[in-house]
């Protein structure tokens, strides 16, 4: 289950509105078919997996992170591909909670005389899908508030655009973080002030980008800044709301500043920005399973004061920015009761520190 779990994260953040699922097909100790869920979503972990094996996945053991499914979709159900193929024996980790499935693929499995056993390294397993079983259960995408703070408590300098508080390792591996995700948030003022990409640039994770979101109330995100200037390969949402706008007259009108960006390739998602609930209720609805918060901070603080912060990454640097810098929402001095320390990492002369909390 362990190879199992590793092997469905190869396709974390590329399977759209299914789980990235993994599935080890075993005969005597043997591994004789292996799979994860395809980009896209299709075909699933267990029919790749059991096409691999072919013949030899009569009287063979299963490994599956998450339930086969047992209803009818796009494609027939998984549990029934299992039952076809013969195995003796199925190992799941993670019950699936969507309510067209909870149960009920074991079920199928049980009464076709398959041996079921669930629950196998179900923590490993349920963070793996966690941005799966958030928006089943809570429907909203699972957030990461990702900051990178100085030694002296700081994520930035006043009015001095992007500041480097970590170095090229830590940096890299935020764009392998942003490669394993459905989408990135930052607020307006960040967007403008930094004018970030906020894509996966390491060599061969380029395809692999997050949608990229703004809190942009006035629809104020510079036509010739990066992310308008790259919204046509990879995409942008700017959130607004049409009421706010409609009544504070705002020159040029909402009309004119959603036409214009629309031309420029970013779509306006009317909605409250303020309303960061209705916001993920609406992110969830697209599909979007997680979500990641780059900044900056009153965005970061809007996020943890409405209780909506699953887990944080602490990036901390070694240099001190001073009396100028931007203090951080969050320090390692005044992380929540509830986020539980799960680990410590280091890239280069830079520390990650890792906290969550319970789904």
């Amino acid at each position: 289950m362990a190879a199992a779990i590793r092997l469905s994260r190869w396709n974390t953040g590329r399977t759209s509105t299914n789980p990235s699922v993994g599935c080890l097909v075993v005969r005597d100790g043997v591994i004789v078919g292996r799979a994860v869920t395809a980009k896209g979503g299709r075909p699933h972990a267990e029919t790749q997996a059991l096409a691999e094996a072919g013949v030899l996945a009569q009287g063979a053991t299963a490994y599956v992170t998450l339930e086969p499914c047992s209803h009818h979709g796009h494609t027939p159900p998984c549990s029934e591909a299992l039952i076809a193929a013969g195995v003796a024996r199925v190992v799941v980790s993670v019950t699936d909670p969507d309510s067209r499935v909870s149960g009920r693929g074991l079920a199928m499995l049980r009464d076709a005389g398959i041996d079921v056993e669930t629950g196998v390294l179900e923590k490993e397993g349920r963070a793996a899908l966690a941005g799966y079983l958030m928006r089943q259960i809570k429907n909203r995408p699972h957030v990461t508030l990702k900051l990178a703070i100085s030694a002296d408590g700081m994520i930035g300098r006043l009015g001095q655009g992007q500041v480097a508080i970590t170095g090229s390792i830590a940096r890299a591996q935020v764009h392998v973080l942003r490669a394993e995700t459905d989408a990135i948030l930052v607020g307006g003022n960040t967007a403008r002030a930094d004018d970030p990409e906020l894509t996966s640039r390491l060599p061969g994770l380029e395809d692999r980008s997050p949608i990229r979101i703004v809190l942009d109330p006035r629809l104020e995100l510079p036509l010739d800044g990066k992310l308008v200037s790259s919204a046509k390969t990879v995409p942008v949402l700017a959130v607004a709301d049409e009421e706010d706008l409609a009544a504070e007259a705002v020159p040029g009108g909402f009309a004119f500043r959603r036409s214009t960006l629309d031309g420029a390739g970013v779509e306006v998602l009317g909605c409250d920005p303020r309303n960061l609930g209705s916001l993920l209720s609406a992110l969830a609805s697209r599909g979007i399973s997680t979500l990641m918060v780059e900044g900056g901070a009153a965005t970061a603080r809007s996020f943890l004061d409405a209780g909506l912060v699953d887990r944080i990454l602490l990036f901390r640097g070694p240099g001190e920015i001073g009396g100028t810098g931007i203090e951080s929402p969050l320090t390692n001095a005044n992380i929540p009761a509830q986020y539980v320390h799960v680990r410590t990492d280091r890239y280069g002369e830079d520390i990650c520190e890792e906290f969550e909390r319970g789904i």
